[in-house]
């Protein structure tokens, strides 16, 4: 990782710190505010705010503990970085927002079996815009931090944090209704359709979570990896294949095969597979590892070839690839290299190579 790498990296840590613990001390003061709205009001639709408010705080000290862990440099026993911790606390987070979901539901039903006069709604009410009004701000914030410091943590607590805006937006609109039809009925009601939308931002929290644990492909990161390689594409890069990538935390990895001429000396193909490195650690921030495969040509791969002049060219070149994602990621050409691999295995044991057309 060179120097402006490691100084944009040191910026962002201390970006990620800050907004976390702002969220937790907006956080905190705003649950505070909500229960004392339930108390005037003793309105079930308040009070299942209330608690996915503390679900909030609670959330977000294991975000702050997970983006501390996260910014650890790689160690002799985590060689890829800490960065799969925040996977961890996105996971947690959307399993409390389902927990809070069925205690909400929990809360509701006997207000809607034997609903009850809600007092001062007026107040609560007005309690309710406010800090919808300062949540909505709160998590605008945090994703836009979280999307430019790329950490999983922030994104998941802003949109957690905008979850509980929908929620509070929600009972604001029932509450309105329920103030001017009497109906308190629709007070235990409005909690329960609210649970079901918080149900469904935190299953899609956790299988966020799990797709990153599970090294799940990223299309948006391979196209920009692939249009990368493709935009620094030189002369003696014939081919490649094979290219995977994924994320952990704020880092990225990718490996890929790459093949050169084989009249290359091991020095030429380490300069090679060098300068395409630099070029993508140059271009994506937060590449950490390029595993770079090098293979030499075959004389099947001569009519995809652009070397010229070649002294080993045996075919004509006819056309090139154009490198794009599907391409990149597929096995090599038409399982002509495979084949030649076969034949020159056969050709040691001393059999005769395969005759395919």
């Amino acid at each position: 990782m060179d120097l402006f790498t490691e100084s944009t990296e040191n910026t962002f840590r201390r970006q990620r710190l800050v907004a976390i613990c702002f969220s937790l001390a907006v956080g905190a003061t705003l649950m505070g505010v909500k229960f004392y709205a339930y108390y005037l009001t003793r309105s079930t639709a308040i009070l299942s705010d209330a608690l996915e408010s503390i679900i909030n705080v609670v959330a977000g000290f294991f975000a702050m503990w997970s983006i501390i862990v996260a910014s650890r440099p790689p160690d002799p026993d985590h060689p890829y970085g800490h960065g799969k911790i925040e996977y961890f606390s996105a996971g947690f987070e959307g399993a409390l927002i389902v927990i809070a979901a069925v205690g909400i539901v929990y809360a509701a039903i006997p207000q809607i079996m034997t609903p009850h006069g809600l007092p001062n709604l007026d107040e609560g009410l007005f309690i309710l815009l406010a800090t919808s009004l300062v949540n909505l701000v709160l998590a605008i914030g945090l994703l836009r931090v979280g999307r430019h410091t790329r950490s999983i943590a922030l994104v998941a607590d802003g949109k957690h944090i905008l979850t509980d805006v929908y929620t509070s937006a929600g009972v604001l609109l029932g509450l309105l209704l329920v103030n001017s039809t009497g109906w308190y009925w629709m007070d235990g009601a409005i909690a329960c359709v609210m649970a079901l939308n918080i149900l469904f931002m935190g299953a899609r929290l956790i299988r966020r979570s799990f797709a990153g644990l599970m090294d799940e492909s990223d299309p948006k990161l391979l196209e920009e990896i692939s249009r990368l390689i493709a935009q620094h594409r030189r002369e003696s890069w014939i081919d490649v294949h094979h290219l995977r990538a994924w994320r952990s935390g704020n880092r990225i990895h990718a490996d890929f095969h790459l093949i050169l001429p084989r009249d290359l000396s091991l020095e030429e193909t380490h300069i090679e597979v060098t300068q395409l490195q630099q070029a993508l650690k140059s271009h994506i921030y937060g590449m950490g590892d390029v595993l770079i495969h090098a293979e030499p040509c075959i004389e099947p791969e001569c009519p995809i070839c652009g070397m010229d002049p070649c002294n080993l060219r045996g075919h004509p070149v006819d056309r090139q690839h154009i490198w794009l994602r599907d391409t990149l990621t597929s096995g090599p050409l038409t399982g002509r290299r495979d084949e030649a691999a076969e034949n020159a295995e056969n050709r040691e044991e001393g059999s005769p190579p395969d005759e395919k057309s």
